[in-house]
C-alpha cells in the first residue's frame, strides 16, 4: 500500500473510532470502549501532524502567491519549506508500520541467572528500577508471583504493569516503551558477600510480555493441568498453612507458569493464567513475525554472560547498552528509574532500522 493509500486508510479509521466513541451504548462494554479509545489515542499523532501538514502546504502556497508583492513573503515561505519538510519526515515515522501489541499494558518477568546470590540480588535491583520507573510514568503495577533468595533479591518474578486509566491516556504504549528491555542483563560490581573487595559479573535475565486480553488468546480448559501446593518463602520456610499456590501447565506447549503470591487459590489462578495467555500471545506473535522474516529482533531467552543487552558497571557508575552503543555515566539515577534515555537511544534506533527497510 502506497503511503498515501495507507494515511488515507488510517484517517477514516480514527474518524470511524471517533463516532463509535460518541456513541454511549459503546461504553457499556469496557473492554471495548477501551481498546477503541487506546487505538483512537493511538492514531491521534499522526492526524495531528497530517493536519499541520496541510495547513503548512496551504500557507507555503499563500507564500510563493505573494512573493512577488511583498518581500515578506519570501522570507516566510523559506521558513514554511523547512516547516512542511520537518512534518513530512514527521509523518513519514508515524506511518511506520506498528507492532500491533505496542499500546498493551505489559507482564515483565524477571529471573536470576549465572552468579548465584549476587544474580538474584540484582534481580532485585532490577525490579525495583522497572516499579521506580513506572511510577515515573504514571503506571500501575502488580506483582504476580514472586519467588525470594534466601540472602535477598528474587530467583523468579513477575510484575503486572497497567494503564492507570481506561482509555489508556496515561500509558498508551506501556509495551512500545518496555519491549527492548527484554534480554540478558549482565551486572558488575563487588557482591555483598565478597569479602576481598573483587568485582564480580553476574546476570539475569528480563522477559517483557504484552499482557493478553481473553479475546486475544483462547485457553481451552482441557488444555490445562492445574496442580495447588503450599507456598513457601526463602529457604523452603512455610509461609501458608494452605495448599493456595498454583501451577499451570498448558499440556499442548508445554508452558508451565505458576503463582503464589497471592492469598487465595483462586486469586493465585486467575494471576497465573494472566501469565500464560501472555506467553501464548507473545508464541503466536513470535512465530508469526519468523515466518515473515528470518532476520526479527527477538529477545535473548538463555541466562548467558556473554548474550548480554545490557551492563550495569557500578564501580564506574556506567550504564551500557550493547544493542545501540548507549553509553552514559549515571548509573545510580537509572537504577533509580531514570530510564527515558536509554528507551528512546533503542527507539529512535528501531525507528531507523525501519525507515531504512522501507526505503
Amino acid at each position: 500500500m502506497s503511503t498515501p493509500d495507507r494515511l488515507s486508510v488510517l484517517l477514516d479509521e480514527h474518524a470511524s473510532l471517533e463516532k463509535e466513541l460518541a456513541d454511549p451504548a459503546v461504553h457499556t462494554d469496557q473492554a471495548r470502549a477501551r481498546r477503541l479509545s487506546r487505538r483512537y489515542a493511538q492514531l491521534a499523532p499522526l492526524v495531528e501532524t497530517a493536519r499541520a501538514l496541510d495547513q503548512a502546504r496551504d500557507d507555503l502556497g499563500t507564500a510563493h502567491e505573494l512573493a512577488g508583492e511583498d518581500a515578506s513573503f519570501a522570507v516566510e515561505a523559506t521558513s514554511l519549506e523547512a516547516r512542511v519538510e520537518e512534518l513530512s519526515d514527521r509523518l513519514r515515522e508515524q506511518l511506520l508500520p506498528k507492532d500491533p501489541d505496542d499500546d498493551k499494558d505489559v507482564i515483565l518477568e524477571i529471573k536470576a541467572g549465572e552468579g548465584g546470590a549476587e544474580s538474584a540480588l540484582f534481580a532485585g535491583d532490577l525490579l525495583r528500577m522497572y516499579l521506580r520507573y513506572a511510577e515515573r510514568r504514571g503506571w500501575a503495577t502488580e506483582i504476580l508471583d514472586a519467588v525470594e533468595a534466601e540472602l535477598g533479591g528474587y530467583k523468579d518474578v513477575a510484575v503486572a504493569i497497567k494503564s492507570r486509566s481506561p482509555g489508556g491516556d496515561d500509558g498508551a504504549g506501556i509495551y512500545a516503551r518496555l519491549k527492548f528491555e527484554g534480554g540478558v542483563h549482565r551486572v558488575q560490581r563487588v557482591p555483598v558477600t565478597e569479602s576481598q573487595g573483587r568485582i564480580h559479573t553476574s546476570a539475569a535475565g528480563v522477559l517483557v510480555l504484552p499482557e493478553a486480553e481473553e479475546v486475544d488468546v483462547t485457553v481451552d480448559p482441557n488444555d490445562l493441568r492445574i496442580d495447588v501446593f503450599r507456598s513457601s518463602g526463602p529457604g523452603g520456610q512455610s509461609v501458608n498453612t494452605t495448599d493456595s499456590a498454583v501451577r499451570i501447565t498448558h499440556l499442548p506447549t508445554g508452558i508451565v507458569v505458576s503463582s503464589q503470591n497471592e492469598k487465595s487459590q483462586l486469586q493465585n489462578r486467575e494471576s497465573a493464567l494472566r501469565v500464560l495467555r501472555s506467553r501464548l500471545l507473545a508464541a503466536a506473535r513470535e512465530e508469526a513475525a519468523a515466518a515473515a522474516s528470518d532476520q526479527r529482533r527477538s529477545q535473548v531467552r538463555t541466562m548467558d554472560r556473554s548474550e548480554r543487552v545490557r551492563t550495569y558497571n557500578f564501580p564506574e557508575n556506567r550504564i551500557a547498552d550493547h544493542r545501540v552503543n548507549y553509553k552514559a555515566y549515571n548509573l545510580d539515577q537509572v537504577l533509580d528509574g531514570d530510564l527515558d534515555a536509554v528507551i528512546d537511544a533503542l527507539d529512535r534506533a528501531n525507528t531507523a532500522e525501519l525507515l531504512a527497510a522501507g526505503s
